[in-house]
Order: C-alpha cells, then structure tokens, then sequence
C-alpha cells in the first residue's frame, strides 16, 4: 500500500510504500528524509499549549496594557476596557477591528487548535480539514490588531504632552500571542489525513 507524502524540503510528491521499522523514506530530488507518521506527542503539545493560552486569555485581555498620561490626567486600559471604550465612543471600524482580532479570532484559533488536538478523533475528517483551514485563516490576520494598537499609539502620542506606559497586560498578552504561535507549529496537519488513511 502506498501514499502519496510530499518532501518537506523541496516540496516533491512521492508515492512512498510501507516502511519498515529502522528504515527511512528519501527524497529523489534533494535526498532529505520524507516524514511518515506524526510525532507521538504532537497532539499532546498541541493540547497543552492552546489550553495554556486559552487559561491565560482573561488576563491579558483584563488586565492594563497602557497608562495613558495626558496634560496631568492618567488613564489606565486594557484590551477589554479600551474595546469598550472605543465602540461605546462610536468609534465601530477601530472598535470591532480590535475585538475582532485581539479577542474573538485568537480565542477561536486557539479553540479550534485544541479540538483538533485533544478532541479530533471524534470529528470526521471533513470537519477536521474545514476546522484546519478556519486556524490557518484566522493565523493569517493575528497581527493586524498589534499594527492597529501600534499606529493608534503613534497618533495619540503628541510630542511631550502625552505620556504612554505599558502594563503588566502587555506581557501577559505577549505569552498568549507565543503560546499560540507555538501550538500553531507543533500541530502536525498531516495527522488528519492519515487517520483517515
């Protein structure tokens, strides 16, 4: 029985049979080893860290990301505050942009990467596949709120007379973000299609 397995390096589609034990698949063209198999623990991790990132969410999107001091006055926000703040100002494209992207989409890509992680088998293959492609959509998007909050910073900060801090949110924000990129890495997409084989 043979499947067809793409090298990883050059991207070549082969048509590998069954492998023993103790022996390995080659590239024809570059000679790099063609995987078969996801690792053991790949799912695992995967699990570990999106649950990880998903535990960490309220706080990052609770917590103050900047101290904003202007002409004396002192405001505190955080993701949540300031998402508020901004559509309750009517300020709805900026306002839901960063709902959208720092809170909705993140915690459905991390969702969606747990379920296929920890509770896959269960889904048909199908599902799997449309629930793969909605977290490599949604990855696609995940820094346009830190370009948005970046350009926003910009545009309040005038000269001397407003003073930006960052708070303890932006730390905790930050792990969430590396969290979730590195439960994106070590999903193994190939794992749908060969249980399904």
């Amino acid at each position: 029985m043979t499947s067809h397995r793409a090298c990883s390096t050059c991207g070549l589609v082969h048509d590998v049979p069954l492998v023993p034990e103790r022996h390995v698949a080659r590239c024809t063209r570059c000679g790099s080893v063609i995987r078969h198999g996801s690792h053991p623990a790949a799912e695992s991790r995967t699990a570990a860290l999106a649950a990880a990132a998903l535990v960490l969410y309220i706080p990052a999107i609770t917590l103050p990301v900047m101290t904003l001091s202007r002409l004396g006055h002192e405001s505190i926000a955080s993701i949540w505050s300031g998402t508020i703040g901004l559509l309750a100002e009517r300020h709805y494209v900026v306002g839901l942009t960063i709902f959208f992207f720092s809170i909705a989409a993140p915690i459905a890509k991390l969702a969606a990467l747990f379920v296929l992680s920890y509770g896959g088998r269960r889904l048909s293959c199908t599902a799997k596949s449309m629930t793969y492609h909605v977290v490599e959509f949604i990855g696609r998007w995940g820094m346009l709120d830190v370009l948005l909050v970046a350009v926003l910073v910009a545009a309040v900060k005038l000269g001397d007379l407003v003073h930006v801090t960052p708070g303890p949110g932006v730390a905790v924000f930050g792990l969430v973000v590396v969290l979730s990129m590195l439960a994106s890495i070590s999903f193994d997409p190939h794992a749908i299609w060969e249980e399904a084989e």
